[in-house]
């Protein structure tokens, strides 16, 4: 098997550590004796610090979710509250399922606000982003894909 050659910098996310842990080696059980992993254990601080995310990143990451997110959201709601205005009043008729299938549409387009978010936010602390995010979204989306097909070809 060849070695890996080593990431470029410009391959890797913004927050990603320069080189990957090495996991500890097996230990070889004897028949008698259960293997068992370590299933809670605890990381050094070292560690929590290679693989968070920077408070930057993650602010910016809320308050977009917080928007794409949170728009949807409140039209889904209160799309319930003006229906029952406007029957109340007797301004309009509306059928049930149509103020259920609109504010259900609302919802929907909440849940992928939060992905959308997530995949809009510039991961380079130093790099803000644009308002809608659509280079950051690419960029983002083909790092999460990359990393997908490697995380599948590993497993094959």
């Amino acid at each position: 098997m060849a070695a890996e050659e080593p990431q470029k910098q410009s391959d890797r996310l913004p927050f990603e550590p320069a080189r990957k842990r090495q996991k500890p080696p097996k230990v070889q059980a004897s028949a008698t004796q259960e293997t068992k992993a370590q299933p809670n254990r605890k990381l050094t601080k070292r560690e929590k610090e290679e693989i968070a995310i920077p408070k930057v990143v993650s602010s910016r990451m809320a308050r977009r979710m917080a928007a794409f997110a949170g728009i949807p959201t409140f039209f889904g709601v209160s799309t319930f509250f003006v229906s029952y205005i406007v029957v109340s009043n007797g301004w309009l008729r509306l059928p049930p399922i149509a103020v259920l299938m609109v504010s259900m549409g609302c919802f929907g387009l909440g849940v992928l606000g939060i992905t959308y978010g997530i995949l809009s936010a510039s991961w380079d602390e130093d790099r803000i982003g644009g308002i809608w995010g659509g280079q950051e979204f690419q960029t983002n989306w083909g790092r999460m894909v990359e990393a997908w097909r490697a995380n599948r070809q590993k497993n094959v």
